[in-house]
């Protein structure tokens, strides 16, 4: 291995904080494993979520399922991502990773025969628990492919090394035989095989560092006049080809993260996006598009004008989700007639940025709990996580890829938004279950039960560093990743073994208070880790000799047995 990727490598273990006892090759896994999934998915992940090396693991190191440019580990997600959004696109992808300077054409061999295995209908090899769970997950997407939008799915294969590919014509064309063979399964749109070296591999890695920055063509506009506290803001009409470039990636997915602020996802074919479909189809309707259309509005956080050429970074569409996704599902018939029209907003103001997402998104039905990403709610979260002091800080990010370029900053201390009202709901909800899906079902809660104004903050902030605190335990194996799938019963059961059974009302002043009793043990790497076992002796009990399953941690079922049994554990604690 190369001194430049060694580097790469050594930051990597730092900041997604893997144990320095791992061995390089087995970081190297996971190392390949990011900047592969990344490429595709802009969004931060748990990669130990993609990594299947070891065991059963069919010659495969990563392994990845987006569905609608989410990165799913269920069955219960994607059939959520079906609900909301109407439709199924999806995209596999599967990754090799070798230490070894060279490409060979035996373990490439032996990754094409771990994709035929993975995806044929009668597998004879033996497979983990994780690749079963994920071969589940493909299976039920294929018996909803009249659900498939545009198109089949896509498979991406990676074969990484630390060497440098050389077009080999022997190898190359051993890999179009074996990719044709993946074709002729009917089951791929496409499937597009990677071989990356170092240097792919290294600049894969410093985009995922990035922020996202985008340079397009704006001739159609005017100058808006001066607005306190808005840098430059413009009003004008951008070509609809164009506007392509401005919401997808290098690889041609549309850009989920862009949308965060835009308050809803994607609808799908509703009424009002079939209506734009049909102007989009229509000749003339393309032509009125631009008076048709409510347009887009782009507020960005660094913009550079030269002339008509415009160089945004660090953006949100914050509202036209809708459009965008209706003119991106229909780029094929887009002419060079085809006009949007376009609001750019350069601002680093906050006020500003939420009440232009609330005004802007308050022209369609929704209502004041479906804003909650803009409230100010979030921001004080994200201030009192910015409050505490080194190892007790964590970061929020309300923006995507917010810390992506920040030094020094450890990913598994990023917290989003997803992941903090599923922390936040199985430990102080009691709703491990739904926390353990895609979050839709805990949306509905949102404004009420989760990020109501009238909440103390301190519960976020615990829940959020007891999520942490336990990811860092499985990556360190202080605690066995045995237990992962069961990781939000475990924040449930922590609570009433550390914070007792009597939780104060969360609105009240005693649930600072009782979130600081349980910070105070999290603080602590033997009081926690210790914590955390009795935990898992709650888990143990629930479970009563039965295996432990992605799909057993689902059901209100098993909830109420590990809260009984944290209950009865709690109860007898105090009794001593």
């Amino acid at each position: 291995m190369d001194r430049v990727t060694k580097s790469y490598l050594d930051e990597f273990r730092r900041e997604q904080s893997l144990s320095e006892s791992m061995s390089d090759s087995d970081v190297f896994e996971y190392f390949a494993d990011y900047c592969i999934v990344s490429s595709v998915h802009e969004e931060e992940f748990d990669t130990a979520d993609v990594h299947v090396g070891g065991t059963g693991d069919l010659g495969l190191d990563g392994l990845a399922v987006i569905v609608n440019g989410v990165l799913v580990s269920s069955i219960d997600e994607a059939e959520d991502l079906l609900s909301i959004n109407g439709f199924l696109d999806v995209k596999f992808v599967l990754v090799q990773a070798k230490t070894s300077s060279s490409f060979s054409g035996e373990q490439i061999a032996a990754f094409f025969d771990g994709a035929d295995e993975f995806f044929t209908e009668t597998p004879t090899l033996p497979v983990g628990e994780q690749i079963t769970s994920t071969r589940k997950i493909m299976s039920w997407l294929y018996s909803k492919s009249v659900k498939f939008k545009r198109q089949r799915p896509v498979l991406q294969l990676a074969f990484v090394t630390t060497g440098q590919w050389q077009e080999d014509q022997y190898l190359t064309a051993k890999i179009a035989t074996r990719r044709q063979r993946l074709m002729e399964t009917g089951l791929f749109q496409d499937v597009i095989f990677e071989p990356m070296g170092a240097n792919e591999l290294q600049s894969t890695y410093q985009r995922s560092k990035n922020n996202v920055t985008v340079e397009f063509s704006f001739a159609n506009k005017v100058l808006l006049p001066d607005i306190d506290g808005v840098a430059e803001a413009y009003l004008g009409v951008l070509p609809a080809k164009e506007y392509m470039t401005l919401i997808t990636d290098a690889s041609g997915n549309i850009r989920k993260p862009l949308f965060y602020d835009n308050v809803r996802d994607f609808q799908g074919d509703n009424q009002v996006n079939l209506e734009i479909k049909k102007t989009l189809h229509d000749p003339v309707g393309q032509q009125r598009f631009a008076i048709l259309n409510n347009g887009i509005t782009l507020v960005t956080r660094s913009l550079r004008t030269t002339g008509n050429k415009f160089v945004v970074a660090d953006y949100q569409i914050v509202n036209g989700c809708q459009t965008s996704h209706v003119l991106f599902d229909s780029k094929e018939q887009l002419s060079e007639d085809t006009y949007v029209p376009l609001k750019v907003i350069s601002t680093d103001d906050e006020d500003i940025i939420n009440a232009i997402s609330t005004a802007t998104n308050r022209q369609t039905e929704v209502t004041a709990d479906d804003l909650y990403a803009m409230s100010a709610f979030q921001k004080r979260l994200e201030a009192l996580y910015a409050a505490y002091p080194d190892k007790k800080k964590l970061h929020y990010e309300r923006r995507s890829k917010q810390y992506a370029s920040v030094a020094g900053v450890e990913k598994v201390r990023i917290i989003g938004k997803t992941l903090q009202v599923r922390a936040f709901a199985a430990m102080f909800l009691d709703d491990p279950h739904r926390a353990a899906r895609y979050y839709s079902d805990l949306r509905a809660q949102v404004g009420s039960k989760i990020f109501n104004d009238s909440h103390k903050l301190d519960p976020y902030y615990v829940s959020a560093y007891a999520y942490y605190k336990l990811e860092f335990f499985f990556r360190n194996s202080a605690v066995p990743v045995y237990y992962k799938p069961a990781r939000f019963h475990l924040l449930m059961a922590l609570r009433y073994l550390v914070g007792g059974l009597d939780m104060p009302n969360l609105t009240a002043n005693k649930a600072t208070a009782y979130s600081n009793y349980i910070a105070e043990v999290l603080w602590s790497e033997d009081k926690s880790v210790e914590a955390f076992k009795r935990a898992i002796e709650v888990i143990d009990q629930a479970l009563d000799g039965e295996s432990l399953t992605r799909d057993v941690v689902k059901t209100q079922g098993f909830t109420d047995l590990v809260k009984t049994a944290a209950v009865a554990m709690a109860n007898k604690a105090n009794a001593r």
